[in-house]
């Protein structure tokens, strides 16, 4: 697993260095800053290969390249292999080569390494299947390099060349859980659980029959039981349906395909698994979202119980750092947060701290709100805030600020009113106040004042 990575010169940031916690990573930043690109670099540390590389139908995952051509760059890293063995390494880049150079020779064993994509492409790179293998006393990289699955790949599955020849190395997700239908055992009810374990409480999924889509189409075609519906195709399913569904099968097959190649190698299966996940909560309604993180560590942990496991997941969502509040172990995950300060961009680890209710995430380091308003309201209280600072505001100011906030359709149970309600009542006393204009809301409690 990786334990630490510094860029010099790749990426938006001049330099960018982390040292990542054993179990679960968090990255948080502003769109453009480089969240899905650190992730991708991570996966090329980890495999020496770049997604879009190894499958051109990916709208991600492309090469690094040096943000200023003419000065050196770098990526040093530190990881642990899954033979527990220790490396360091840098590679820098080569502009006559156009390509990252380092030491040559057979490279490192990371585990299993599963990259979710925000698309809901995939990337998969397995040790019994991906690495180097001995001939003649020689290293040499016959077997495929890594699996990565375009969106359409994860369902309708992924052909590969392997000598000189097309070769179906993944079925699919409609023709894999088809054929576990119909097979009733063991790897129908693990993908059935794995289901049920992303799901929020309550809206566990049950599978329905197979069904046909078409008098064309011959395809059986999974289904789920839905509120609305005994038997909703799952190719009809809710974009949020569909994520959860590719997430689990996209985990049980590369486990699964992992243990099989295992067995034909006459190997144990490794005890070293890298989950990557960017956009964890892509295309899913708040009641999943809050749900979703703590579900992946459960399954990654029933999936590889013997095996230890590093999370590292990109993430835009409120509810995904509130949900890690019952989880997180300071002795075993961090946060990282990625800013723009005097138009550089700069990486820190942050200091978890449970924080309750989740709009106060949204005005944590994390997502740099003023406060967890509208941006209307928000501005209207600036402005109202001004008048309150001021000591001597006129009838104007204050009038303006008040109509501010009744336009910002600021609620009547926001606490804001509270203070400014009681302000307006000393400002501008009833009989002054104009005929159309309604008295602020009364309150019983006082609240804060953002």
């Amino acid at each position: 697993m990786l334990k630490s990575l510094k860029l010099t010169n790749v990426g938006p940031a001049p330099k960018l260095e982390l040292n990542l916690a054993d179990r679960l990573n968090l990255l948080t930043g502003d769109n453009g800053l480089g969240k899905s690109f650190l992730l991708d670099v991570v996966w090329w540390v980890l495999t020496r290969k770049w997604p879009h590389d190894l499958n051109d139908n990916l709208t991600s995952g492309y090469p690094a390249r040096p943000a200023d051509p003419k000065s050196k760059a770098s990526i040093a890293f530190d990881l642990t292999t899954a033979k527990a063995t220790s490396v360091s390494y840098e590679s820098t880049y080569s502009n006559h080569d156009q390509a990252w150079v380092g030491r040559p020779g057979r490279p490192w064993n990371p585990g299993l390494v599963v990259y979710a994509h925000a698309d809901g492409g995939f990337s998969v790179w397995d040790p019994a299947r991906n690495y180097w293998k001995k001939k003649g006393g020689m290293d040499i990289q016959e077997s495929l390099p890594g699996y990565v699955f375009s969106p359409k790949n994860v369902w309708d599955g992924l052909d590969a060349e392997i000598g000189g020849k097309t070769t179906r190395v993944c079925n699919g997700l409609l023709a894999d859980w088809a054929a576990w239908i119909r097979e009733r055992g063991d790897t129908a009810a693990r993908m059935e659980k794995v289901l049920a374990r992303l799901a929020p409480t309550g809206e566990a999924f049950e599978v329905g029959p197979l069904v046909r889509l078409s008098v064309n189409d011959a395809r059986d075609i999974p289904s789920i039981h839905m509120p609305y519906a005994d038997a909703v195709p799952i190719l009809h399913a809710a974009s949020g349906v569909r994520r959860v569904v590719g997430l689990a099968y996209m985990l049980l097959w590369s486990w699964n395909e992992h243990v099989r190649a295992s067995e034909l190698l006459a190997q144990q299966p490794t005890t070293t698994v890298v989950l990557l996940f960017d956009e964890l909560e892509s295309h899913l309604h708040p009641r999943w979202q809050r749900t979703i993180l703590r579900s992946m560590l459960h399954i990654a942990e029933e999936l590889h119980s013997k095996a230890e496991i590093q999370l590292i997941a990109a993430t835009h969502s409120p509810l995904i750092l509130a949900s890690a509040e019952p989880v997180f172990d300071a002795n075993r995950d961090a946060w990282f947060d990625i800013d723009l300060e005097r138009k550089k961009v700069v990486l820190r680890s942050r200091q978890f701290v449970s924080r309750g209710e989740v709009s106060n995430w949204l005005t944590s380091d994390a997502f740099d709100l003023s406060q967890a308003r509208s941006k209307e309201a928000e501005d209207a209280i600036e402005q109202a805030l001004a008048v309150l600072r001021d000591p001597n505001p006129t009838r104007r100011a204050v009038e303006d600020a008040d109509a501010g906030l009744r336009n910002a359709c600021l609620p009547d149970i926001d606490p804001f009113w509270v203070r400014w309600g009681h302000y307006v009542e000393t400002k501008l006393p009833k009989k002054n106040q104009s005929a159309n204009q309604a008295p602020a809301p009364a309150r019983k409690k006082k609240g804060p004042s953002k």
